[in-house]
């Protein structure tokens, strides 16, 4: 599940200043994949900063990289618990890809966006690295539309809700764990 990023810097910075009034930048990646740097938004010495992460975490236990967690259980996990109680960020972005098998040799790309052409914040939880900040993002049960595509989509937080998700109570948090309603996404099938 939504193993790719798209990031298109020119809307995304000016985006984010608007709503945050925040400085913030980041690179344009039609195709930002795992184990690469994203520019994300975190509560960092009391205010709300922008935080670049690596994208992925490698426990000591697990044998592939984890990208993702389960937004229905991120507050009980062990992996994630202490990260969704201190560390949770957000990640600007103008879509995600997932990808369907049609039948053919070769499986269908969709794109997702924001249906209005807004920038999305993907939700996510940050970990602290030696040598840098490490990213895994959130996933929930679908909308309808997107479930025709895929059996989960990224967690995404309005932007009237930014201070709830960086900076309320777990319980509060999680309570905005939940799919973005069916009209608020476009679905793209790309060639």
């Amino acid at each position: 599940m939504c193993g790719r990023i798209n990031v298109n810097a020119d809307p995304i910075v000016e985006w984010v200043y608007k709503i945050l009034e925040i400085p913030f930048s980041t690179t344009s990646n039609d195709d930002l994949r795992p184990t690469q740097e994203v520019a994300t938004i975190a509560m960092l010495n009391g205010g709300i900063q922008q935080l670049d992460t690596t994208w992925g975490i490698k426990p000591s236990w697990s044998k592939k990289l984890l990208i993702n967690a389960q937004g229905e259980s991120v507050a009980t996990k062990k992996t994630f618990l202490d990260s969704f109680k201190t560390k949770r960020c957000l990640v600007p972005c103008t879509g995600w890809y997932e990808w369907r098998d049609e039948g053919g040799l070769k499986k269908q790309k969709y794109l997702f966006t924001q249906a209005n052409g807004d920038p999305l914040l993907m939700a996510g939880i940050w970990y602290d690295n030696n040598e840098t900040s490490q990213l895994v993002t959130l996933t929930t049960e679908p909308n309808d539309k997107c479930a025709e595509i895929h059996k989960r989509m990224p967690v995404l937080i309005q932007p009237d809700n930014i201070d709830t998700w960086l900076n309320a109570s777990t319980k509060d948090a999680q309570s905005l764990i939940e799919p973005l309603h069916s009209d608020k996404v476009s679905i793209k099938a790309i060639n």
